[in-house]
Formats: structure tokens, C-alpha cells, sequence
């Protein structure tokens, strides 16, 4: 089981087409959950009042962490967004990419294919959980 359960907004969505996935999928993951900046802003953007607010309820209790701070690794980001330019990659993406760098054993639990396109340490694939 890995040690580093990375979330992207798609997984936090219950309009999303594979929530009920995604659901168990965090339901067996491990603990805390691992997001982004971009990634909590994102979500927040995409949810509804009552969904907005279990997503904070899951920050406040720390059941998901925002692990990452992107000014200490804009660089990275920065060098990501331009390698995945014509992806198109988006800043989310990007910091959930460069925190699979930098944490233990990562899993990135997510709904986006272009995961599989995208590689961490310039070469090696990200190991994802998806539908």
C-alpha cells in the first residue's frame, strides 16, 4: 500500500462521472490525503455550497492535507507547465506531478487520463489509482 495518497479535484467531485469510485477509492487509501494548493482551489470552484463544505470539513479535521507549497516549488511547476504545453497541462496537474517527486512511495488517486502522459523525474510514470 503506498504511503502517499495524492487527490485531485476530479476525485473530490461528486458530479464527477466516476465519484462513486472515487469514494472507495479514498476509502481504502491511506491516511491523511495529500492535495495542492490549486487542487483545493479548484475544487472548491467546481463544488456546491453543501460539497464545498465537507471539503473544508476534510481540511479542518486534516483528513486532507495541503502538502504543497507551490512558492517554494515554482520553478518545478513552472519547467512542468512547459514541457506538458501542448496537453494542455494545468497548474493543479503540475503541482500534483512535482509533490509525486518529492513524497514517499506517491499514489495519485485522480480521473484524469493525462496522468498516464505525464512522467515525474522527467522519465518514470506516476503511479495512479484510476478508474
Amino acid at each position: 500500500m503506498p504511503k502517499s495518497c495524492l487527490v485531485d479535484s476530479g476525485v473530490l467531485d461528486p458530479r464527477e462521472e466516476h465519484h462513486e469510485w472515487a469514494t472507495e477509492a479514498l476509502l481504502t487509501a491511506s491516511q491523511p490525503w495529500l492535495t495542492c494548493e490549486a487542487v483545493f482551489s479548484e475544487a472548491l470552484f467546481l463544488l456546491q455550497v453543501p460539497h464545498a463544505r465537507a471539503l473544508l470539513k476534510l481540511v479542518r479535521c486534516g483528513q486532507l492535507q495541503i502538502a504543497f507549497n507551490l512558492a517554494d516549488q515554482v520553478e518545478e511547476v513552472l519547467d512542468l507547465l512547459d514541457k506538458y504545453n501542448d496537453t494542455p497541462m494545468s497548474v493543479a496537474d503540475a503541482c500534483l506531478v512535482r509533490m509525486s517527486e518529492l513524497v514517499a512511495d506517491p499514489l495519485v488517486t485522480t480521473t484524469d487520463a493525462d496522468f498516464l502522459v505525464y512522467r515525474r523525474h522527467g522519465r518514470q510514470s506516476i503511479p495512479c489509482l484510476m478508474p
